[in-house]
């Protein structure tokens, strides 16, 4: 596992390790100066500020993060064990893992690779020697009673990660904060602790813990220039919503536990999703209880980068940062920024078609078999396709609409085959019958725009002729009475007529 702490204006990024239950981090983070009642973390990510009310004490919120990622990696990190989510209990497990004795561990290059590209992509610097280190606790799912973890020197240190927020509901406004990294270290994966209430029992798996992604949240508030507060650590995390939530609700709690003249305790705590508070589980254990010492079965971690490669050295023996470094792929941050300097677009809009999953991809497939404007083809993947996919709970992978059968779509509308409101009826019947182009439903519905001049000459003169008063108001110089002909020829012909080349009919039937 990675793990990584991070701060806000101030954050902490540190470290990535499988069991989240035991970690520890500082509690250093984003300030944010608020309010009692105020609503901050949930509704803003992480910082908002605003002037106190008079007579009301502002508070600043500290927050730090202990980041905890499972390695995507074939094998563990120290022994040769598979790995496979949901696998039977125990059935992935190997001398290593169960700590029988004599076994050692042997460090995964998958790994140490993934450790260094993530520390690469969050600007950080790799050290090219780090050292392992043995955590010392007791508990059922670590049956050696240590676990191997980077705490003095660790893979990467001293990185940040910019991050935009939009802000309100236009999608031009974007700001712009920067989250510092504190280190990235590599730890081992502890056993899954299994608890059966109705026979008053625990079962261990040590298959792995399995969670992909757990975080922990130290907070404190303090009053502006004055000492930190004391720090309560929210415990096993695992979602951006939640984690939102709770940090917001624990903000909240110590804001009102010191306004009514009680102490904040130097606590671990969880959240409850149902009750949306922590609730307190233990007392806080001091660093000093682990009892770091350097793990003696394995030699420090040493790390290259082109320049300093040992002549006739084999590569599969080494690493090579370099090496990595090209690898590297396009970060969110930059294909945003080519998303809006290639097609134009708002930073808003990159950003949505980056938080869905496999939205871009779509996008992106459309765009090559479209003749249609990026602008165009941006607000029907945001807006049609994305709000289908909304209604109906769907996945992006899980469409019955293709790229091609959007593009296609678009095509029609693009060179006036059809009208924008015969083209969103298309939509609806591709969403509903697969195996059908849009070329097929236009043909079958007869939904194609009048390309008869004749015939939408004499629409244009029925309606003007059955609609005096409306003509009137035209004439008179009111500009809402001209959209009123337009719609109701639009109406005779079924939707068929091109509200522009409607106008334009009217426009020169009623000059004077």
């Amino acid at each position: 596992m990675l793990r990584w702490w991070c701060l806000g204006r101030r954050w902490v990024l540190a470290c990535i390790d499988c069991d989240s239950r035991h970690g520890r981090g500082p509690a250093i983070g984003f300030t944010s100066s608020r309010k009692r009642g105020q609503s901050s973390v949930a509704q803003q990510p992480l910082i908002t500020s605003q002037k106190s009310r008079k007579g009301e004490h502002e508070w600043a919120a500290v927050v730090g993060l202990e980041i905890h990622a499972q390695i995507s990696s074939n094998s563990k990190l120290f022994s040769g064990s598979r790995v496979h989510f949901a696998a039977p209990p125990n059935s992935l497990v190997s001398f290593f893992d169960a700590s029988l004795p004599g076994t050692l561990p042997v460090l995964n290059r998958r790994c140490v690779e993934a450790a260094v590209m993530t520390g690469l992509a969050l600007n950080c610097r790799i050290n090219k020697k780090s050292l392992f280190d043995r955590k010392h606790y007791f508990y059922a799912d670590l049956p050696a009673g240590y676990q191997i973890t980077q705490q003095r020197l660790p893979i990467a240190v001293n990185g940040s990660l910019a991050y935009s927020v939009c802000v309100g509901k236009k999608p031009s406004r974007v700001i712009t904060k920067t989250v510092r990294i504190k280190q990235i270290q590599l730890e081992q994966d502890s056993g899954k602790s299994l608890h059966d209430e109705l026979r008053s029992q625990t079962l261990i798996d040590l298959n792995r813990a399995e969670g992909q992604l757990r975080v922990d949240a130290n907070v404190s508030v303090h009053h502006p220039g004055e000492p930190l507060g004391v720090r309560t650590e929210v415990k096993n995390l695992n979602s951006a919503k939640f984690l939102a939530k709770a940090i917001d609700s624990e903000i909240e709690r110590q804001i009102h536990e010191l306004e009514n003249g009680r102490e904040i305790l130097n606590e671990t705590r969880s959240f409850d999703y149902k009750l949306g508070c922590t609730m307190p589980m233990r007392d806080k254990e001091g660093k000093q209880d682990y009892r770091f010492m350097p793990e003696p079965n394995l030699p420090p971690l040493l790390l290259y980068d082109t320049e300093s490669l040992p002549p006739g050295v084999d590569p599969q023996q080494v690493i090579n940062i370099d090496w990595i470094r090209e690898r590297l792929p396009e970060l969110p941050s930059e294909t945003r920024e080519r998303l809006i300097q290639q097609y134009g677009m708002l930073p808003g809009h990159s950003f949505a078609l980056l938080n869905e999953v496999g939205l871009l991809e779509f996008f992106q497939n459309v765009i090559k078999e479209t003749r249609a404007e990026p602008k165009k083809v941006t607000s029907w993947v945001l807006n049609i396709f994305l709000g289908f996919l909304k209604q109906q709970n769907l996945a992006v992978n899980e469409s019955p609409v293709t790229p091609s059968a959007l593009a296609e779509l678009l095509n029609l509308l693009d060179r006036k085959a059809i009208s924008s409101t015969a083209a969103k009826q298309v939509f609806e019947e591709l969403w509903r019958s697969e195996g059908k182009t849009p070329s097929q439903i236009v043909s079958e519905k007869q939904l194609e725009l009048m390309q008869d001049q004749e015939t939408l000459e004499r629409a244009c003169h029925t309606v003007m002729e059955g609609h005096p008063q409306v003509v009137m108001d035209v004439k008179r110089g009111n500009p809402r009475a001209i959209n009123k002909l337009i719609g109701l020829v639009r109406k005779a012909t079924l939707s068929r007529a091109d509200p522009t080349a409607i106008k334009e009919i009217l426009e020169r039937k009623l000059s004077p």
